[in-house]
């Protein structure tokens, strides 16, 4: 069941682009545990299945979930305080290796300039 209000300490999350209706798209098992790290991610801790993101930085971690032979990834950002901002959820495709498509990075990389700029509106600061 999904909550309207949030907790005391509780940090607001944004979605940002499709990131959400992604999400959604994905297997019932695979969103129950990208929520429940986005949920630890929004009282101010890092849920095991969580990662640092490689290439932006400090504050940019991914949870990757495999499921039934597929593996799922959602990347978020803690950086800007008080707020979580999900920047993207998708399948991993690559047909070698583990690399992320560069696709995926260069949008990942625009959502995080993109969740930036919401916060400095929403919140005056970065």
């Amino acid at each position: 069941m999904a909550r309207l209000k949030r907790v005391a300490g509780e940090r607001p999350l944004f979605w940002v682009g499709s990131s959400k209706e992604d999400l959604l798209a994905f297997p019932e098992p695979v969103q129950d545990e990208i929520g429940t790290a986005l949920s630890v991610a929004q009282f101010g801790g890092k849920h095991p299945s969580a990662k640092p993101w490689r290439g932006e930085g400090p504050g940019v971690f991914e949870v990757v979930e495999d499921h039934r032979g597929n593996t799922y990834r959602a990347v978020y950002t803690v950086r800007f305080e008080g707020a979580v901002y999900v920047l993207h959820a998708f399948q991993k495709k690559s047909p070698t290796g583990i690399r992320t498509s560069k696709r995926d990075v260069e949008l990942i990389a625009r959502r995080l300039n993109e969740a930036r700029m919401d916060f400095e509106v929403r919140y005056g600061k970065v």
